[in-house]
């Protein structure tokens, strides 16, 4: 099931305007530039924020999320008719060799279920070329960054154009292992409407992601950190043999 934040209309509209500062793609198009990547996979797309900047640099992109009211607010931007939008996930893609695959931010945390990673490690490796790559990040669980995700830390007011303010928080409500749980809250001052979005992430240690990698068939050719969270993320990058 997809999170309310993604697939609720009145959310992935104003998704992006919550969270403009996307200096965590800058990593992932420096990677795309040396793996000298035309035609790219992002996986996890959402609003498509990081597809239309690879379209901007001439490179042939296919977007896949499960969300279709994300999808519809990446086909309504700017430039969003040069690339292709697809409704599903990484197990329900058409034939594609890509040159790199991408799952960004809490795309790969966000596959909590280990049957359904394996399977969108799977689907990536049979939509890469051989000799392609796939990217993607994931916090450390030994930063325990759930710690900070309580109301009085996240809490903020956003005033959208064409929306009015919006006030929105989040809450941890379970750890379970390496499973956790969190609710994000969004109350709309125009009309008192309030939304929630549950959500889950995974914590996988370095040491699991790569075992899994290995057992989809990857090489694992880098594990590097986030420029822009030092410390905080593994960034992988494995190659499709």
């Amino acid at each position: 099931m997809t999170d309310a934040c993604f697939g609720h209309p009145r959310l992935a509209a104003i998704y992006d305007l919550l969270d403009p500062d996307r200096g965590d793609l800058d990593a992932y198009l420096r990677i795309a530039k040396e793996c000298e990547a035309r035609r790219v996979l992002d996986i996890g797309c959402g609003t498509g924020v990081f597809a239309l900047l690879l379209a901007d640099r001439g490179i042939e992109v296919v977007g896949v999320d499960p969300a279709p009211a994300s999808l519809d607010v990446a086909r309504g931007k700017p430039g969003g008719e040069r690339v292709r939008w697809v409704d599903g996930d990484a197990t329900t893609l058409p034939p594609l060799r890509v040159d790199l695959a991408t799952m960004t931010a809490n795309v790969a945390q966000a596959i909590a279920d280990p049957r359904a990673w394996q399977s969108t490690l799977q689907g990536a490796y049979e939509a890469l070329r051989p000799g392609g790559h796939l990217v993607f990040e994931t916090r450390d669980p030994a930063r325990r960054a759930w710690e900070e995700w309580t109301r009085d830390r996240t809490h903020q007011v956003t005033d959208i154009p064409g929306v009015g303010p919006v006030e929105t928080w989040i809450q941890l409500t379970r750890v379970d292992g390496p499973l956790v749980t969190f609710r994000q809250t969004y109350v709309f001052a125009t009309d008192g409407q309030t939304l929630t979005s549950d959500s889950t992430l995974r914590f996988r240690d370095r040491e699991e992601v790569e075992s899994d990698l290995l057992a989809s068939g990857y090489l694992v050719t880098d594990v590097r950190g986030a420029p822009d969270r030092p410390g905080k993320e593994f960034v992988f990058v494995a190659r499709r043999p």
